[in-house]
């Protein structure tokens, strides 16, 4: 990849040259290279300048329509294709699970289920670990950071390598931001987190991606369970567990993805979130304090099952995509409805703040501008226009002489230099 990806493949010593690369994929053409992060390679550097021009020239109209976004979109069919006339932004789903759940085999299924319908996704890998990949990922953080350097520069283990290497790639997130901007005839953004699911769920990078994700784009959250072990009833609670603590700290539409429905069908776990007695049966099958803890829980979270999108997919044979991208659509509209109206109103809320600060601190400059014009005038009375004139003249003459004397010296003292 040139320079700037060797730089990148021989660690990172601080946050500022944390990035290095980052390789973007056209989705109807070849490979072909694109960095990210600007540093001290003026290759790169220019590049990355070239590629946020073409990104601003072809962002500009797309960001115009994205100020008023169309609420009663039509819910499409399969893929959920757009009409002739509607250009929208592409709906980011940020895949999420506990490590093998089947994310990374979920999202190569979805990228070829979109390339069938003749819409090709924008993929983006945030798992620097990862060793193989199904799919070509069009921003892959592995080409930015080499998180076995991290470990070894920093004294680190795989988690906390990994998590450092997610934190420096983060650093340079909106520049991801702006590439994916320019990409105005994609539907979906499809973003691969890393397998250990606290990492990115509960990090500062995490955080980052998510907030930057759903301030630009209709954005959800896609959490991916494990059918075959969720048939234990204390396994599905934990995962619905985990799935509620990410709703409540993402505060974005989310879609339970069932994957494995080829191995175990996932109609038990539909009747367990929409009868409560159904699940307290199977509870009961087990004796345990874990037990009796499931059948509390499930309680508490009845009105969290009522507003939750689930379905059943198989990465392997493809079945329930068409559900699971009418689902996304769903999303979607939940999305423009919901949550863009309370973050248009929170900006125009810190809009409005901001404005009241400076207006505050303006109105304080005044009242001390107006304190020491105050006193300046009581100076003067007491000691009368001729004196303060008088000071006045002598404060010129000595500023006269010093400069006399500076280009007497010599540029102001410093001809030895």
């Amino acid at each position: 990849m040139g320079d700037g990806a060797g730089s990148a493949a021989e660690g990172v010593a601080t946050t500022k040259d944390a990035a290095a690369e980052v390789h973007a994929v056209s989705p109807s053409e070849k490979p072909q290279e694109a960095c990210v992060a600007s540093g001290d390679n003026a290759g790169a550097s220019g590049r990355v300048e070239a590629e946020s021009a073409r990104a601003g020239d072809a962002g500009a109209s797309s960001n115009d329509g994205a100020e008023n976004p169309k609420t009663g979109a039509s819910e499409a069919c399969g893929a959920g294709q757009t009409s002739s006339g509607d250009k929208k932004r592409p709906t980011v789903l940020i895949v999420i699970g506990m490590a093998g759940t089947g994310k990374t085999s979920l999202m190569q299924r979805l990228n070829a289920h979109l390339h069938e319908q003749g819409t090709p996704p924008y993929i983006i890998n945030l798992d620097p670990a990862v060793t193989y990949m199904p799919y070509g990922p069009n921003i892959d953080i592995r080409d930015t950071v080499d998180y076995k350097n991290v470990m070894k520069q920093y004294k680190l283990g795989p988690n906390g390598g990994i998590l450092t290497a997610c934190n420096l790639f983060a650093t340079r997130f909106d520049q991801v931001i702006k590439l994916c901007e320019s990409k105005t005839d994609v539907e979906y953004i499809l973003v691969d987190t890393p397998g250990q699911i606290e990492i990115f769920t509960w990090s500062a990078s995490g955080a980052i991606v998510t907030e930057a994700f759903a301030s630009t784009f209709p954005t959800s959250v896609v959490y991916v369970c494990d059918t075959p072990r969720c048939i234990r009833p204390n396994v599905f609670m934990s995962n619905m567990l985990q799935a509620v603590s990410i709703l409540y700290k993402c505060k974005l539409p989310m879609l339970l993805a069932f994957n494995k429905v080829d191995v175990a069908r996932h109609e038990y776990a539909m009747e367990w979130m929409a009868d409560f007695e159904a699940f307290s049966a199977a509870v009961d099958a087990e004796s345990s304090y874990s037990s009796s803890l499931s059948r509390s829980i499930c309680l508490v979270l009845d009105e969290f099952y009522q507003n939750l999108r689930a379905v059943g997919v198989s990465a392997v044979t493809g079945e329930g995509m068409a559900m699971f991208f009418e689902a996304a659509q769903s999303c979607r509209r939940e999305y423009l409805e919901a949550y863009e109206p309370e973050l248009i109103a929170r900006r125009a809320q810190r809009a409005k703040e901001e404005e009241e600060r400076k207006q505050a601190e303006m109105g304080k400059f005044a009242k001390d501008a107006a304190e020491d014009k105050s006193k300046w005038k009581t100076k003067l009375d007491m000691y009368g226009d001729d004196e303060g004139e008088e000071d006045v003249e002598d404060a010129e003459e000595d500023t006269t002489e010093d400069d006399s004397d500076e280009e007497e010296d010599g540029y102001g003292g410093y001809e030895e230099l």
